[in-house]
């Protein structure tokens, strides 16, 4: 196969995201609280930077060089108001536009992970016209499926950005083992090419690229990394073929480099503005504190630092900078976990049914819409964790890979904090997972080895 995707797909994804942006206003942010609802912490850095005071100023007063986020995001929402103006809509339209792109890019590579894992082999074929059945109803599911939608159309934030790098970043770890495609090199093959005729370094140099943008975006994701690249080698591991494996090694090394290039600048800015190196952003010492405390009760709503810049936390922030009060958090959160061990653990519990059955949040509409959005989002969970359980008993390939996205990916919310929005980089898969189950009604006539 050669995983050709219908671009239609994507087009109607794009066109309905837009359409439905457009006839809902959803460009009009809320202006309470200053606009901090534009972006949040992302758009205060992003004003402060459209506006010559550089990357800083996360909150609402003046409070210095930061690194609280990754730059991706908040670079490019400073982008939109210097183009359109601070907290304009016209920002916000073009924001949300953006969001709409990189959610419908993440139909095609849902169509190749699905087309690679079950269609190559017919699994799940069932009576179809189509050579692609699955890959066909999970690209389109994501283009039209309201819940895909929701985060493109009225959230100022770097979701879809981080879901879409995510999503390619397993279409390319599943090209590089050359999972569904048969004819492709065997992995560590350095004289090999492929079909179209280009070295097999290459996806190894995107793989780099991809990590080191994600890792700019949300860097929760890295924890899939050092995983994903054992998955990738796994059949040579196996085998013990040494040769082989120093030659996939190596690959995976440059993967590394490549990543580590991409990221570059970010450390040699936050080295030079905060007098620390920050690999990727400063305020985990502060959420720490966050989780470990009563009043949120194992939930963070609201803000992390208070909003008025008189509030003596604010005022401590700007005079011992962000880096020595993170530290200062940190260990706070390492007194409160030793001081009330069970309250932590009912904590964590907590954080994991809710990252599945439906994650807690202020009531904002009837509570029948808001029991039929939990029963939604469990719905689809169950369904997804369904197709993968279904996925592992039959050894389809590239089970051990989802597997590892399931198990990994939300072990810092468990730990800290959870909301919906931190599952998203997940959902395509398990886009792809709820297809494969309701299609796997009869016994697939082949099986793989497992991955």
């Amino acid at each position: 196969m050669k995983f050709r995707v219908p671009w239609m797909i994507f087009w109607v994804g794009f066109g309905l995201r837009v359409a439905v942006i457009l006839i809902g206003h959803t460009y009009r942010i809320r202006v309470d609280q200053g606009h901090f609802n534009f972006g949040w912490e992302m758009g205060r850095i992003a004003r402060s930077v459209a506006t010559g005071q550089g990357f800083a100023n996360p909150f609402n007063g003046v409070s210095g060089p930061t690194a609280w986020c990754p730059p991706i995001y908040p670079l490019l929402m400073a982008l939109s108001f210097k183009l359109f103006g601070v907290y304009s809509n016209g920002a916000a339209l073009f924001l949300l536009v953006v969001n709409s792109v990189f959610s419908a890019g993440i139909a095609p590579g849902v169509y190749e992970i699905a087309a690679r894992c079950f269609d190559a082999k017919g699994v799940a074929r069932r009576r179809s016209k189509h050579a692609e059945p699955v890959a066909l109803w999970s690209g389109w599911l994501w283009a039209v499926y309201p819940a895909a939608l929701q985060y493109a159309i009225h959230w100022i934030w770097e979701m879809s950005v981080s879901a879409f790098l995510f999503t390619w970043i397993i279409v390319l770890a599943l090209r590089i083992r050359g999972v569904g495609d048969s004819s492709l090199p065997t992995l560590g093959d350095d004289k090999a090419v492929g079909e179209d005729g280009a070295p097999r370094f290459q996806p190894w140099i995107w793989f780099g690229v991809l990590w080191g943008l994600l890792n700019l975006s949300n860097a929760s994701l890295l924890l899939c990394l050092p995983a994903m690249m054992i998955w990738i080698g796994w059949p040579e591991l196996k085998r013990l073929d040494w040769p082989v494996i120093w030659r996939s090694f190596g690959g995976a090394m440059l993967a590394g480099v490549v990543m580590c290039v991409v990221m570059a600048p970010w450390w040699v800015r936050n080295e030079r503005a905060l007098h620390a190196f920050v690999p990727t952003r400063s305020n985990l010492g502060f959420e720490l504190y966050e989780s470990t405390r009563q009043v949120n009760d194992g939930f963070q709503w609201g803000t992390t630092l208070p909003l008025w810049p008189g509030d003596p936390q604010f005022r401590h922030y700007v005079q011992v900078g962000e880096i020595q009060m993170g530290k200062e958090q940190a260990a706070k959160a390492a007194e409160n976990r030793k001081a009330m061990p069970g309250q932590m653990a009912k904590w964590y519990l907590q954080r994991f049914l809710f990252f599945w059955d439906g994650t807690p949040h202020p009531p904002e509409k009837h509570p029948g819409a808001e029991f039929g959005r939990q029963l939604s989002y469990a719905f689809i969970s169950a369904c997804g964790l369904l197709g993968l359980a279904l996925m592992l008993r039959r050894r389809v390939v590239a089970a051990g890979l989802m597997a590892i996205v399931f198990v990994l990916l939300p072990l810092p919310y468990y730990l800290i904090t959870v909301q919906p929005r931190f599952r998203h980089p997940m959902e395509p898969l398990i886009a792809v997972l709820a297809v494969y189950l309701f299609r796997s009604t009869e016994k697939p006539r082949d099986k793989a080895v497992a991955g």
